[in-house]
């Protein structure tokens, strides 16, 4: 019972060898009964017309023999030219002759004359044919009206030769089996042709198969084209490139594990020390001091954690679609600058946010929460305490600015396109950070086809050279396509 549920269910799908082979010989089947039909019509057509000549030619032979005297019909016909007529050693023959009131005048008077309805227009000389029944058997029949003279109103004759079908049913089933019994033949013979046919056409099919089983579990490397069939390229260029995601996915893997390997031996290899030194401490205030200095570390260590699985998550998004909505960049921006306000009172920092109004871009909400998080992060961990942070967003043409500035130590040119690698971190700066926060930035800007840029401080409204640097990203404005300009054009307009 199991196994007829499978058999039924739709959704199984069947060999394509078998489904192909049926497309072809599922036609084969439903024509097949329709060339009978045709080769039985034909047949009947063929096997009909000497037998209907033979009928034309006693009708043509009996009128030869009839005379008219005074407009009264007689048959010259001798008894021998009967017989012969009549000599027929599978079918029977029969014949009369009728006047213009279908009385009879000579010949069987058994033969039935046609009908009212039938009767076609009276013709001189012209010889008809009708299919008619005779004593239970099916009949024949040609007939011709003869006239006295040339006018259609003399007095005429209905001349009628009738015969039985059983010769002409023996040829037409002579002529079906001669045709339709070398189909036994040359159908069985196409289904192999046709299975031969399949079988080498989907070859290249198998090799692929092959090919792609006979593979390393490592091997994630793209299977060459230069032997798959036209057919075949569309699922092969998208097979190729489900393996170039595959192999992204397993580098962003291996990069997170080296990574996390090497940035987790440093701080692991602190605690640990800080733990031996602990338990060695037996005086209470240095004991709380080595405990402030394993929390510290725990803090570092999270946040490298933290930073870590925000990286990952960004090198997964950059490579795979994501869903961007409508949103209010400078709302989202307020409501994320609120959360540290606490954080910039603990460290005496200044923190403000300029409001700039409704500011629409399509974006993740998720993923941009996390680039805000980190811009105001690294800022609030390289100001000084008595320092300023100022978060914006600006409308600018087609494009939003999203600016981040602070009054910290500042950077180079040289340095600002290196700070966004992974793990770099600037020279003169401490060592709280990680080195990845401006790098998962800048992933998430990728995302959303932004530009992302850090530059130092030059001056203000007032020409005083201010310290610290600007951290810039640069979205797209949501609008229309055909309304936008390329970020290229932006880059180049010194937005970026």
């Amino acid at each position: 019972m199991r196994n007829l549920r499978k058999k039924q269910d739709p959704d199984v799908q069947r060999s394509l060898f078998g489904e192909i082979l049926d497309w072809m010989l599922a036609p084969l089947l439903f024509v097949w009964p329709i060339s009978i039909a045709f080769t039985h019509y034909f047949a009947n057509s063929v096997a009909s017309f000497p037998y209907d000549q033979s009928l034309r030619e006693h009708v043509s032979a009996i009128s030869r023999q009839i005379a008219f005297e005074k407009g009264v019909p007689h048959l010259a016909l001798p008894g021998m030219a009967q017989v012969f007529l009549r000599s027929d050693e599978i079918d029977n023959v029969y014949f009369h002759l009728l006047d213009g009131k279908f009385e009879l005048i000579a010949g069987d008077p058994e033969l039935p004359p046609p009908l009212a309805d039938s009767v076609v227009k009276k013709e001189h000389g012209e010889i008809h044919f009708r299919d008619d029944e005779y004593r239970g058997q099916a009949l024949r029949v040609a007939y011709m009206y003869l006239f006295a003279g040339d006018d259609l109103a003399e007095p005429w004759v209905l001349i009628e030769v009738g015969e039985t079908t059983e010769k002409r049913s023996q040829l037409a089933n002579k002529i079906i089996a001669s045709v339709i019994l070398p189909q036994f033949v040359i159908i069985p013979l196409a289904v192999v042709l046709v299975w031969f046919g399949l079988s080498q056409g989907l070859r290249p099919l198998t090799r692929l198969r092959n090919r792609i089983e006979a593979r390393r579990e490592a091997d994630l490397s793209p299977i060459s084209l230069g032997r798959v069939p036209e057919e075949l390229r569309p699922l092969t260029e998208a097979f190729n490139s489900m393996l170039a995601r595959m192999q992204h996915n397993v580098d962003a893997q291996r990069r997170f594990i080296a990574n996390a390997a090497h940035q987790m031996r440093t701080p692991l290899t602190g605690l640990k020390t800080q733990a031996q030194l602990a338990m060695r401490e037996r005086d209470p205030a240095e004991l709380r001091h080595a405990l402030r200095q394993i929390l510290t570390g725990v803090d570092r260590a999270s946040h490298l954690v933290d930073q870590l699985l925000a990286l990952a998550r960004a090198e997964a998004s950059g490579h795979s679609p994501q869903t961007l909505l409508p949103l209010d960049l400078d709302q989202l921006l307020r409501e994320i600058v609120e959360t540290w306000v606490v954080r910039a009172l603990e460290k005496r920092i200044d923190l403000g946010y300029e409001p700039a109004g409704t500011v629409s871009i399509l974006g993740n909400t998720f993923l941009l929460r996390e680039m805000i998080n980190n811009l105001l992060d690294n800022a609030l961990r390289y100001t000084p305490a008595g320092g300023r942070v100022t978060a914006r967003v600006v409308a600018q043409g087609d494009f939003a600015l999203l600016e981040v500035e602070d009054s910290g130590s500042g950077i180079s040119d040289d340095e600002s396109h290196k700070v966004f690698d992974r793990f770099y971190r600037a020279d003169g700066r401490s060592g709280e950070g990680s080195g990845l926060g401006l790098a998962i930035v800048r992933e998430i800007a990728e995302v959303h086809q932004a530009a992302a840029s850090l530059r130092p401080n030059t001056v203000d409204a007032s020409g005083q050279e201010q310290p610290g640097c600007t951290a810039r990203i640069v979205f797209p404005l949501h609008r229309a396509p055909s309304a936008r300009l390329p970020l290229s054009e932006a880059v180049q307009s010194g937005f970026a």
